[in-house]
C-alpha cells in the first residue's frame, strides 16, 4: 500500500494535524532509465515552516493538495537505470511518498556500511553540513575566540558547538531547559551555557558568560536572543543568520531594534546563507565531519519517531523543541 502526506491548508501561525492529509496513491512502476524508492527515513527540519507560505522565497513554496518535501534516505527496490541497483541506499530531496518514482536526478548513494543510514540526514548530511560550512565560510573562528550559540542543543547548534571546540573556540550555548544546557555541557564539551526561558535580561546573561565578549555568533533562532547577542559583539565580529525560528510561525513582520548602529559601530559582519550556497564544497565537509566522527571528536543525538503517519506530528513537536537533536522518522 502507498501513501502521501500532501499540504491540506497553509497554516496560520503553528502548523496543526488538519493542515496536513494522509491519503492513498497507487504504487508507481518505474519506466525506462527510472527506479522505484521505498521511504526509509525521512528529515524534518523548521526550514520546512517557510514553504507553507504562499511567497517568494530561495526555494519555491510547497503547493495546496500536493506531497511535501524533505531530505530522504530510501532504498532502491526496483531499477531501470544502470546507475542504480536494487538494494542501493539513496540520500536526496524527495516527495512524503512511501514508494516513488525517480530518474536519479539530485540523489547520492549512501553507504550503510560507513555509517547509519540516518546519520546521512543528521551528522554526515545537510545538518553538519549546514553547522560547518557556515561556520567556517561565514564566522571564520580561531583560536581563543569566544563563539556563541544559540538553539545549541539542537542538530546544527550541538554540531557548531563542537567544532567550535575542535578549532579552540570557547564555546557558550543558549538552549531553553536545564536539562538541554546540562547535555550540551556534559555531552557536546560547551564551556558554558544560557537557560534563555530562566534568564529575566538575555543581554545581561550572555556578557556575564561571554565577559570578554562575542567574536562569533551563530544564530539559530533570530528575535530578541539576536537582539542581545548583537549588544555583546566584539569589533570585526561575525553573525551567521542560519535559522530563525522564532520568528516562523508569526502571522505579523516581527519588528526590533535597529542594527545599523552597532555594524557601523564595531565593523560587524551579518550575514544570511543556505547550505547549498556552499554545494561546491559538499565533498572535502562531509569528508572532514566523517573524520572527525571516526576520531570519535563529534557526539550527536537522533530523535527518531516511527511511523509514516507520524511525519507531521514529528515536525509540529519542532516548534515544542520535543526533539534531543536531529528529528528523524523510521518509515
Amino acid at each position: 500500500m502507498n501513501k502521501a502526506i500532501l499540504l491540506k491548508n497553509r497554516p496560520q501561525g503553528k502548523p496543526a494535524l488538519s493542515d496536513f492529509k494522509i491519503t492513498e496513491i497507487e504504487t508507481p512502476k518505474p519506466k525506462v532509465d527510472e527506479i522505484l524508492l521505498k521511504t526509509r527515513y525521512v528529515s524534518v527540519d523548521p526550514y520546512l515552516r517557510g514553504r507553507m507560505r504562499d511567497q517568494k522565497s530561495y526555494i519555491p513554496p510547497f503547493q495546496l493538495n500536493k506531497p511535501l518535501e524533505s531530505g530522504i534516505i530510501a532504498e532502491v527496490v526496483a531499477s531501470n537505470n544502470n546507475n542504480f541497483k536494487e538494494g542501493d541506499f539513496v540520500n536526496g530531496m524527495l516527495q512524503w511518498k512511501k514508494y516513488q518514482t525517480s530518474d536519479g536526478t539530485g540523489l547520492n548513494k549512501v553507504d550503510k556500511n560507513k555509517a547509519p543510514l540516518k546519520a546521512y540526514l543528521g551528522i554526515l548530511g545537510l545538518t553538519g553540513l549546514t553547522a560547518y560550512l557556515g561556520l567556517e565560510k561565514i564566522g571564520k573562528p580561531k583560536k581563543g575566540e569566544t563563539l556563541l550559540v544559540s538553539g545549541a542543543a539542537g542538530a546544527v547548534g550541538s554540531v557548531v558547538g563542537q567544532i567550535g571546540k575542535i578549532i579552540g573556540c570557547r564555546v557558550v550555548g543558549i538552549a531553553g531547559s536545564d536539562e538541554k544546557i546540562n547535555r550540551i555541557k556534559k555531552e557536546f564539551n560547551f564551556d558554558d551555557a544560557i537557560n534563555y526561558k530562566t534568564t529575566d535580561d538575555i543581554n545581561k546573561a550572555i556578557a556575564s558568560k561571554c565577559p570578554e565578549g562575542v567574536d562569533v555568533y551563530f544564530d539559530n533562532v533570530g528575535g530578541e536572543i539576536l537582539d542581545a547577542a548583537m549588544q555583546n559583539m566584539n569589533r570585526y565580529g561575525r553573525i551567521i543568520n542560519c535559522g530563525a525560528i522564532a520568528l516562523y510561525n508569526k502571522t505579523e513582520m516581527p519588528t526590533g531594534p535597529r542594527v545599523e548602529p552597532l555594524l557601523i559601530k564595531n565593523s560587524l559582519l551579518m550575514q544570511g546563507f543556505i547550505v547549498r550556497d556552499f554545494v561546491k564544497d559538499f565533498g572535502p565537509a562531509q569528508k572532514q565531519l566523517a573524520t572527525w566522527m571516526a576520531a570519535n571528536k563529534l557526539n550527536y543525538l537522533e530523535t527518531v519517531v516511527e511511523g509514516f503517519e507520524n511525519i507531521p506530528q514529528a515536525f509540529i513537536d519542532l516548534f515544542d523543541g520535543k526533539n534531543k537533536g536531529k528529528m528523524i522518522v523510521e518509515v
